[in-house]
């Protein structure tokens, strides 16, 4: 199946943070799969800015580099070479004045050109990067401003960010990016759900028994002990993968694909979720931290020893029991997990629809199971639909749980753009769809924050688990004590 590729207009995106870890792993990666593709071409310009000084054929060259060791196979050499004279060299710091005048050179002079200022920075320069931006008019009626999550540590910090970032550009003009939103799989939960007759009769609480959504990683905190001192898995993860997540799934259908209609559904979502907080914190969450174990190539060391603070009290593990009180949904939970150093590095939503309730079937003919919906975002991004079917054979009706079984590479048989690459396209074109609005996030943190202040006011510490494993023994108990259990994809 051919791939059709929707061209977008010339444009000029400026990385601040253009020679740190996001930009060579994925930005200019995503960027030349696109470029490669024929989705852009000169006088297209991408400009690249830190406080280190580079002469403009080392940065070029450096990024080169990045581009054979993270595009995969598509990395070849006489097209690299093509696509890195896009590229620029700006020397440029932000708490100063230094080299804004040279960046405004570089920046197509026409009002209505598009123009991009991605912020691949520590969120405590998006304030003043945006004050800078404004200060040195480089703010167009095309410009638009990219931040990264997270949007502050808390509710009134988010709130800060955003109104800093507001003061100089439009919210049309912004674009929160949250790569999940991006993913293929991600999209198609709203293709199931809205353009199959099959599934949204039956999306709600009369048919679906719970709901689960796991993104585990086998890694540890790889370098970024700074920050997940910090933030911990709760803001790191939970406070938007996960709650995008669930708001995609739960949502009402929207009156049409355009990015407020979508966008107001999610909200709607957000403001129905029971409130967590002191009161109940302890029996619907459960937070944890890895202990020395098992990794993938072979022993790791504790989070303690990885942070070097034998007394840290962040959480690497959180499971939450998350309820929404609407019509929709009221009796169904969703059980969040997220998680670093557990057995292997995946991300799914299980949908576990509702036993029947009468078997015709002997005992000898085995259990029945649940009808199992099962999405996986990664690796390997596809759909399962879990069912009872009869064992081939002539010993009588044995059923048998198998999937009918989807793997996107293998059914389209095209290249699966990476998150990056289709959410920096919509950016160029300005669709904000599979974006965060301001009031999302901060509706966001006001559920959040609650918990927080509840971990904070307690004793205990998070709940200790080996590397290797899938979790605390509480985060299973969370779901036994329901009758229910984590699913069988992950045993």
């Amino acid at each position: 199946m051919a791939s059709r590729i929707l061209k977008v207009p010339p444009f000029d995106l400026a990385v601040f943070g253009g020679t740190g870890d996001l930009a060579y792993r994925k930005l200019y990666p995503a960027l030349f799969h696109r470029y490669i593709d024929g989705q852009f071409t000169a006088p297209s310009k991408i400009i690249g800015m830190s406080r280190q000084a580079f002469e403009q054929d080392a940065f070029r060259a450096k990024v080169a580099g990045a581009l054979k060791r993270f595009a995969g196979g598509a990395a070849a050499g006489s097209t690299i070479d093509e696509f890195v004279q896009m590229f620029q060299f700006v020397t440029l710091d932000v708490e100063s004045d230094e080299g804004w005048d040279e960046l405004k050179a570089s920046l197509n002079p026409d009002p209505a050109a598009v123009r991009a200022f991605y912020l691949a920075t520590r969120p405590d320069y998006f304030a003043a990067i945006a004050k800078k931006i404004a200060a040195h008019q480089l703010v167009t009626p095309s410009a638009r401003i990219i931040v990264e999550k997270p949007i502050g540590k808390d509710g009134a910090s988010a709130a800060r960010t955003n109104d800093a970032i507001g003061e100089v550009f439009s919210e049309q003009q912004i674009f929160r990016i949250d790569h999940y939103l991006g993913k293929e799989t991600v999209q198609n939960l709203m293709a199931l759900r809205f353009a199959n007759a099959l599934f949204e009769p039956l999306w709600n609480s009369a048919h679906i028994d719970h709901v689960e959504v796991t993104v585990a990683e086998s890694i540890g905190i790889e370098g970024r002990a700074r920050y997940y001192e910090e933030a911990g898995a709760l803001r790191d993860m939970v406070q938007n993968h996960l709650l995008q997540l669930l708001c995609l799934i739960a949502m009402e259908p929207p009156a049409s694909l355009d990015a407020d209609s979508v966008r107001d559904e999610k909200l709607k979502v957000l403001k129905a979720l029971k409130p967590v907080d002191a009161s109940n914190a302890a029996e619907v969450t459960v937070r944890g931290q890895y202990r020395a174990g098992a990794g993938e190539g072979g022993a790791v060391q504790g989070y303690c020893e990885d942070v070097g603070n034998n007394y840290s009290k962040t959480e690497t593990f959180v499971a939450l029991k998350v309820e929404i009180a609407n019509w929709r949904w009221a009796g169904t939970p969703f059980y969040l997990r997220t998680g670093k150093r557990l057995p292997k590095r995946i991300s799914e939503v299980t949908v576990a629809f509702r036993e029947i309730p009468h078997s015709i079937f002997p005992e000898e003919s085995g259990i029945i199971r649940r009808t199992r919906l099962v999405i996986r975002l990664q690796p390997d991004e596809g759909i399962k639909l879990w069912l009872m079917l009869k064992e081939p054979g002539a010993g009588g009706m044995r059923l048998q749980h198998a999937p009918l079984d989807m793997n996107f590479a293998d059914v389209f048989s095209i290249y699966a753009p990476e998150a990056y690459e289709r959410l920096l396209m919509d950016v160029i074109r300005g669709n904000a769809t599979l974006f965060m609005r301001r009031d999302e996030v901060e509706a966001a943190w006001r559920w959040i924050d609650p918990i927080l202040e509840a971990w904070a006011h307690t004793e205990d510490a998070p709940r200790p688990y080996f590397a290797g494993t899938w979790g605390p023994a509480a985060a299973i108990a969370l779901v036994v004590r329901e009758g229910r259990s984590w699913s069988e994809e992950f045993a």
